[in-house]
């Protein structure tokens, strides 16, 4: 399984972003794509997560409200729409695929595959 993650750039506070984590190779096998984020000397952090399908979809306390996860089956993509984007919201962040059991859906070690990180950066 390969993951790709694009999307992210540059926005003022209150802006919004995109991201895409495209996947490709045998992703059936998969049942949770989930975005992580990462900021230097800090551990990487859950953002949101979301079974390929099924309705279930999580998210961090510190974006809900302002993100979005979506999915497209045909297109085997997954999407992040990020709103209201704050300082704190700066990040690199990656994609990730697995099955983890969904309670532990924030547990980045329970991830198997990684894309290569697209970096989000909020200023103010």
């Amino acid at each position: 399984v390969q993951l790709q993650a694009y999307g992210g750039g540059l926005v003022q506070v209150g802006g919004s972003l995109r991201l895409s984590c495209v996947a490709s190779g045998r992703t059936l096998s998969l049942s949770t794509l989930a975005w992580f984020r990462q900021t230097p000397g800090k551990e990487r952090e859950f953002v949101a997560a979301k079974r390929w399908s099924g309705g279930n979809e999580g998210f961090a306390d510190a974006v809900k409200g302002r993100f979005t996860i979506s999915r497209d089956n045909a297109k085997n993509t997954m999407y992040l729409q990020m709103n209201n984007l704050k300082p704190d919201d700066t990040a690199v962040y990656y994609c990730a695929a697995g099955s983890p059991p969904w309670g532990s859906r924030s547990y980045d070690s329970l991830y198997y595959y990684w894309g290569q990180g697209t970096q989000v950066t909020v200023s103010s």
